[in-house]
């Protein structure tokens, strides 16, 4: 082994290490990795940026300004909004739930079908009366396996379609994918709907989850004592009674900046002290009008608190949001945004510390409070998803013909190679662009940056350990570990090494690390590369084992009270059974 190649996995090693810790963000860890790799010489410098321009890269940003153009345009909304009906039975509006946001997430970004279809789903299940924690796991599987079926439907779709035609000189096409995803989509559909829902642990779904995230419920927030409030003078106990009835608890008193032991309940309350309290957004504004308290930061709004101009907005915080890992007060929401967080909800979790000095994570779902024309901006530029309709942009729906028109074309062109693939997403997003369906300001904030970053920078890190022998290394391990089988048992370990990784990396990374290493043990065994590369994709993209293994898992979280611990029990049967019916069907459709 060469100096390079061990150095290079000692730094894949520590990356790897990094993004499990889950402490630093891991387009951080990704681009920290190429300037070390550059620095140790392992990666050329006139290398070093060239993962940037990559058609991998540049087809994932073009696929989420045109999925940003569905959702805008009410396209997408008409087919969720028709397809739900709170009535049906559960494993009915799973199945059917489920199937939409396998379809959309065929041909948009799963993210966004998810982001989608989540407020919907939540609605459903308040108005069924029953937790979201029910359907919400299913949703996030199902939008994770419709990816499966096109080439724009997940990035490692695209990236080993890519390492394709780097290798054997012709990517794969859009629909080269579905046979396979397909099979795997529907087979997961059906399970999540018929027997998946059925494992969820029954600590989740027998809390009436559902009206409490629709609801805004189980919030710790912060309201403040004004001039001329009557809880001045008495002491916090006696409040007792007028909280009870307005549906509230104070969990402690802040003076000064400071937090006093305990509830403080023997307290005297004095003006410009805030109460901690944990409600939903209804009983804090009763509580507020009851004892004459104000929101905190009010005075620092543009409007007036209480006018019709302002309103509340929940808010569900991705790894990639702008807060994540950070407090209000880090962002200056209130200061230079005019927006307050209210109050967070995490899980049913207390925490001591004061809210906007708290650090936001993951999953954590925000109240936000402040004029409602600055509310609809503010989501967009933390990179949050909304889960009640308030605040949530207009809808340009007499453009959603002509959208769903603008991708056909594109979609139409590129799958009977008239035009280059991002050449067809690019003049796709010119034209939604030019026809303000998705107006300018928003061409760069429909991107996900650190996912741009992230395949970037692990690129020039992919094609080094490719060059250096790592891949041949590696694959040259597993076909010693399977040595004398036939080679569809070596295609499986194969899926089961790659789909454990994605478990707990991003399946990004997955796609980049283990392309390489399906083609050479194809190499290896004298037979077709394709079924390989296949495989990676599949398995690469299948991450259902814990919430970090995908952003979707991630971002139901927080609105359906999950634990790290929860997803397995759904998602490692869903595993075995893709790699189950993925096997045989890769066989037949692409043979060794």
């Amino acid at each position: 082994m060469t100096n390079d190649l061990i150095m290079l996995f000692g730094l894949l090693g520590v990356v790897f290490a990094l993004l499990l810790w889950g402490r630093i963000r891991y387009d951080v860890v990704a681009f920290g990795a190429l300037v070390v790799a550059v620095l140790l010489g392992v990666v050329e410098q006139k290398a070093a940026f060239a993962g940037f321009g990559h058609p991998a890269v540049i087809i994932i940003a073009l696929v989420l300004v045109v999925s940003r153009g569905l959702v805008n345009s009410g396209a997408i909304e008409v087919v969720a909004r028709h397809a739900i009906d709170s009535a049906r039975p559960l494993w009915a509006h799973i199945g059917i739930m489920s199937g939409v946001g396998a379809v959309l997430s065929a041909f948009m970004n799963n993210v966004g079908a998810l982001a989608l279809l989540m407020p919907v789903d939540v609605q459903a299940a308040a108005k069924a009366k029953r937790s979201p924690a029910l359907t919400l796991m299913p949703l996030s599987f199902a939008t994770i396996l419709g990816g499966l079926v096109t080439l724009i439907g997940t990035p490692p779709n695209i990236i080993i379609a890519s390492f394709r035609e780097q290798e054997l000189g012709a990517p794969f096409q859009m629909f080269d994918f579905a046979p396979v995803g397909i099979v795997a989509s529907i087979t997961g559909v059906l399970f999540v709907a018929l027997v998946g829902w059925r494992l969820i642990p029954a600590a989740r779904t027998e809390h009436d989850t559902g009206a409490e995230l629709f609801d805004m419920g189980d919030y710790i927030a912060e309201v403040r004592v004004k001039q001329g409030s009557q809880t001045i003078g008495k002491r916090v106990r006696e409040l007792d009674d007028i909280v009870e009835e307005a549906g509230a608890a104070i969990l402690g008193l802040v003076r000064r900046g400071n937090r006093l032991p305990g509830q403080a309940r023997r307290e005297v309350v004095r003006k410009g002290d805030t109460f901690v309290v944990e409600a939903t957004p209804q009983a804090i504004e009763e509580l507020v009008g009851a004892l004459g308290l104000e929101y905190a930061g009010s005075d620092k709004h543009d409007v007036l608190v209480g006018t019709a101009d302002t309103g509340m907005i929940e808010v569900v915080v991705q790894e990639n949001s702008r807060i994540a890992g950070r407090s209000a007060l880090d962002v200056s929401l209130l200061y230079r945004h005019g927006i307050t967080l209210l109050g967070v909800s995490r899980g049913g979790k207390k925490f001591h510390d004061r809210v906007r000095q708290l650090e936001i994570r993951p999953g954590d779902i925000l109240l936000l409070y402040g004029a409602n024309d600055r509310l609809a901006e503010i989501i967009d530029w933390l990179g949050t998803l909304p889960l009640a309709e308030r605040g949530l942009q207009v809808i340009k729906r007499e453009t959603a013909w002509l959208a769903v028109g603008i991708f056909a074309l594109a979609i139409i062109l590129a799958s009977f190679n008239l035009v280059y693939l991002p050449i067809a997403l690019a003049g796709a997003c010119v034209a939604m662009a030019l026809l303000n369906i998705v107006p300018v300001r928003e061409l760069y904030t429909a991107i996900e940056w650190p996912i741009i970053v992230l395949l970037g920078s692990l690129i020039p890190i992919g094609n080094a350990l490719q060059e250096t022998g790592g891949t041949a290394l590696i694959a040259d391990g597993i076909v010693a570990v399977t040595s004398g089988y036939a080679p569809w048992v070596v295609l499986t370990v194969l899926m089961v090494v790659t789909m454990t990784l994605s478990d707990v990396l991003n399946n990004t990374a997955t796609a980049l690390i283990a392309a390489p290493v399906a083609v050479t043990i194809a190499e290896r065994l004298g037979v077709n590369p394709d079924p390989f590369l296949m495989a990676v994709a599949i398995a690469a993209s299948c991450a259902f084992l814990t919430p970090i293994g995908h952003k979707n898992n991630t971002l139901i979280m927080g609105p359906g009270g999950y634990q790290f611990g929860d997803y397995w029990r759904m998602g490692l049967p869903l595993e075995i059974l893709v790699i189950l019916v993925s096997v045989p069907t890769l066989l037949i459709f692409w043979p060794f």
